[in-house]
């Protein structure tokens, strides 16, 4: 059991000697900023490695990925994930690897709305390139929902069914984000947490996401620039005697990074964060108890 840990991205890395210390348990590296140039000869980023090895001094470190290309179209040889971020997750001996559900290719100005078509025939399709990476591994993959702006063209069955299918065939794993489900179900009327909750296999749950977002221009964004908001604790309190596997629960924090649009958090962001990784884990706590 891991516990309740920080992802130690841009925004968190230069505060992180400010913070209380044993306020967390374990830091999540994003690896997208780690590895070497796909067309260069190194695995790590020369002017990133000194931060890499000192982060993975610090504290516990689990890996998390994004742009790897895991469910895009190239074959998997030739992608990010298997040829940068496998082998740094072995080297740091990360307990498990964490993806994005979604199409990770930077060469899309949409990688962070381009959600993977929910559909059975992606279901073969996912299902056997993340087996083929989990058996690369060695460790869990763990597939993270995804927020999303659109459902992908041509999706005819719900979210949580096509996660729960992938899941099923690939015998892989799952990072909950729970704020990426509220968040899309205060955008799309008919998405229903308690039904997504009741669909995907909770038992098969290694790590939760929790964070905070923005109304902008009627739309509540996905923006991990505010404090955790009452829906997401009230996930968090159902899924936590459920997720029987749980091993950690990581709140994300970002400042504003993600559009110009966005304000500035009130208050503190040492107090937000100190704040919201006592309450998660208070609850885990109890949930084990």
């Amino acid at each position: 059991m891991l516990g309740v840990g920080l992802q130690l991205n841009d925004t968190v890395i230069p505060m992180l000697d400010e913070l209380p210390s044993g306020v967390f348990d374990f830091g999540e590296v994003l690896l997208d900023g780690f590895g070497g140039p796909m067309d260069s000869g190194y695995l790590f980023d020369p002017h990133q490695r000194a931060l890499f090895d000192r982060l993975c001094a610090r504290t516990p470190t689990v890996a998390h990925g994004n742009y790897g290309e895991d469910f895009g179209w190239k074959p998997l040889p030739d992608t990010v994930v298997w040829n940068r971020h496998i082998p740094i997750t072995q080297h740091m001996k990360s307990p498990w690897y964490t993806n994005h559900m979604f199409y990770g290719s930077q060469a899309s100005s949409y990688m962070w709305s381009s959600p993977l078509q929910f559909s059975r025939s992606e279901i073969v399709r996912v299902a056997d390139r993340a087996a083929q990476i989990q058996d690369r591994l060695g460790v869990p993959l763990l597939h993270e929902n995804a927020f999303y702006y659109a459902p992908f063209p041509g999706s005819h069955i719900a979210e949580a069914e096509f996660i729960a299918g992938v899941v099923e065939r690939s015998k892989t794993y799952l990072l909950l984000d729970l704020h990426n489900i509220y968040a899309n179900s205060r955008n799309f009327p008919d998405y229903d947490c308690k039904q997504f909750l009741r669909t995907i296999p909770l038992d098969r749950v290694i790590e939760i996401h929790l964070a905070g977002g923005e109304d902008i221009e009627d739309w509540y964004h996905d923006l991990h620039n505010h404090l955790v908001p009452e829906g997401v604790w009230e996930l968090l309190a159902e899924v936590l005697p459920r997720a029987t596997n749980l091993r950690g629960i990581v709140l994300e924090v970002q400042r504003a990074v993600h559009t110009a649009q966005s304000r500035a958090v009130d208050g503190s962001w040492h107090s937000m964060i100190v704040n919201d990784l006592t309450r998660a884990r208070t609850m885990f706590r109890a949930a084990r108890m």
